[in-house]
């Protein structure tokens, strides 16, 4: 490596941990904070680095590792939950912001080609920008958050039909001559069959054949070396999509949702993490850097009026879209402010475009610029979102901190609701003390008042529960509401403390199904005692004895749990399921039948 290399890095570096830690004092967001390291540093600031487009075809990668970390958050049966959003409000973003755009170009008086390839890649929001905001801000997993996941998800996928549309509206010679990749030049049926067959394979492969090269290196014991496959896997992925033409985001995004069910799953994203950030952080100073001021303070007007016009084309769309679909007013505005720029992709088309002689060089930089400064202004528009919108809708009060765990017991509690409550209170009578961890401020405020010590946290926080003493305690008790909340704890805690047992509340059994999947050492269904109990009163209300119904009542209890406990040998396979659940249900009314002859023939 040359010193010329070494003093570019030591640049990019020096620039992000000064510029960026002041963004984030005066509450502008390290996304901003990065943009403006690279204004300073690129061509058209202080003019220490020039060659932007080398450093933007890198800094892609951050973008590729993004989606790989997005896709091992996502099970596949939440990414069945937001189909709605991903094919209604995603497809219906793409071809009403690609229509009007199309439109407005060629009432400008750009030809039709042009104006659709424009349009098209206009109509891509940066997936790269847009998440890590709502990451920053706690926001993915709210209504907004999701929505926006979703249309940037589709997106993505949109890529790859561009990219064959394009060509198409090439003058003749020109797509041949940009053809690459091993099926370039292959019919498109071919490509598209190839493209399944890949991504099927990738499937099989992530379920099938990457947990057992993962245990092989994870045996090794060596941290790096899992790091190292880490990345290999990632990079294997996006050379491989590139070889097919296939947006490499894409390909690490469906790796990421093959993995989310993976016991390594939280491992492979520790280490991504730290690589993830660092090259986001590049991607956004290379966009900083190749905003050309030269361009801007030659035609001003025209180039703020084009940024403006996007943004406000595509958030009125977004916004009706929103409507249409009976979002909340606050997150409707908040997605269509976050989604109203132009994307990371775009700068891509446009060269792709140019390449096919379909957009002339003078406006490809124009349209580059223009996207630019849209990114750019988008962190701002959010921050008046967040400080003149938001109040409107709610009272916003600063996030409570959580509070630091000051005593560690041999036993931890996650969750004190009234499942957790009944528990605690029990162990607390005999004199067993326990480590109460609650993330709702409400909860943790109203025990408190009766006499209880908690501690305000979230038990799916690895530090939370290592502050907790959970590498030294003896059981963790996990009674939170949310199953999909439950399950994540239990994964955390059977991989970072495998000595831990595990207790835990299901939800129903489906959820005890899972958590007999992840090795929990017991589990209660939370209304099954509650239920049989009311059964119970039923029949004596009815008349019937009060000890055969106490007996009947531990007979269903006996069978129903040891049926539950058999199907798990075949819970995923619904006809073998419903065939023994007939069988079970038919013997548990022989049994209660038999049980209800018995006292007439001792009577007798």
């Amino acid at each position: 490596m040359n010193h010329e290399t070494l003093i570019d890095v030591f640049v990019f570096l020096a620039a992000a941990c000064m510029v960026v830690p002041l963004a984030s004092r005066f509450k502008l967001g390290s996304v901003l904070g990065y943009l403006l390291a690279g204004v300073i540093i690129g061509p058209f600031g202080l003019g220490y680095i020039t060659e932007t487009e080398n450093v933007m075809h890198f800094a892609e990668f951050g973008v590729v590792m993004m989606l790989f970390v997005i896709g091992l958050e996502l099970e596949p049966a939440s990414l069945w939950r937001l189909r709605t959003s991903i094919l209604g409000m995603g497809g219906l973003q793409m071809l009403l912001t690609t229509g009007t755009i199309a439109v407005i170009g060629v009432l400008l008086g750009y030809s039709v080609p042009m104006s659709v390839a424009a349009a098209m890649a206009l109509a891509l929001s940066s997936t790269a920008l847009v998440l890590q905001m709502l990451d920053e801000k706690n926001l993915m997993h709210s209504a907004m958050g999701e929505t926006s996941f979703s249309i940037l998800l589709f997106q993505d996928i949109a890529v790859i039909p561009i990219l064959v549309l394009l060509p198409l509206m090439a003058p003749p010679g020109e797509a041949e001559a940009m053809q690459t990749g091993l099926m370039a030049h292959l019919p498109g049926f071919v490509q598209a069959a190839s493209v399944a067959a890949v991504i099927g394979l990738m499937i099989l492969g992530g379920r099938h054949v990457l947990p057992p090269l993962f245990r092989v290196v994870a045996k090794t014991d060596l941290r790096e070396i899992f790091t190292a496959f880490s990345l290999a896997l990632v990079v294997g992925i996006t050379v491989l999509m590139q070889l097919l033409g296939i947006s490499p985001a894409l390909g690490a995004f469906i790796a990421g949702v093959v993995l989310a069910n993976s016991e390594y799953r939280r491992t492979l994203e520790t280490d991504i993490e730290p690589f993830k950030g660092l090259l986001l952080g590049l991607f956004f100073i290379s966009v900083g850097m190749g905003i050309d001021f030269g361009l801007l303070t030659g035609a001003p007007g025209r180039v703020l009026g084009a940024v403006a016009a996007l943004m406000v084309v595509k958030a009125l769309i977004l916004l009706l879209l929103g409507r249409v679909f009976r979002m909340g007013w606050m997150h409707n505005i908040g997605y269509a402010l976050v989604l109203s720029q132009g994307g990371e992709f775009a700068f891509v088309l446009f060269q792709f475009a140019r390449g096919l002689d379909i957009l002339p060089p003078e406006e490809t930089r124009f349209l580059t610029l223009v996207v630019a400064l849209s990114i750019a202004a988008t962190p701002l528009v959010m921050l008046w979102y967040q400080r003149a919108i938001v109040p409107r809708f709610m009272s916003v009060l600063p996030p409570r901190e959580f509070d630091p765990v000051t005593d560690q017991q041999a036993i931890i509690i996650a969750g004190f609701g009234r499942f957790g409550q009944m528990v605690g209170r029990f162990l607390i009578a005999q004199g067993i003390p326990i480590t109460v961890l609650e993330k709702d401020p409400d909860q943790i405020d109203l025990i408190r008042r009766f006499g209880y010590k908690g501690y305000f946290g979230d038990a799916t926080r690895l530090d939370l529960l290592k502050s907790a003493g959970a590498a030294r305690a003896r059981m963790l008790l996990v009674a939170v509401d949310d199953v999909e909340t439950c399950l994540e704890i239990v994964r955390m805690a059977k991989e970072e403390f495998p000595g831990l047992t595990i207790f835990a509340r299901a939800r129903n059994r489906q959820h005890a199904y899972e958590l007999h999947k992840l090795g929990v050492y017991f589990f209660k269904r939370e209304l099954f005692d509650a239920s049989l109990e009311m059964a119970k009163e039923i029949l004596l209300w009815l008349g019937q004895d009060e000890e055969a119904v106490t007996r009947k009542v531990e007979q269903f209890r006996r069978h129903d749990e040891e049926t539950l406990k058999r199907s798990f040998d075949f819970f995923e396979d619904e006809p073998a399921l419903v065939d023994f659940s007939k069988t079970r249900r038919a013997e548990l009314e022989q049994i209660l039948r038999n049980d209800r002859a018995q006292p007439v023939e001792q009577d007798a």
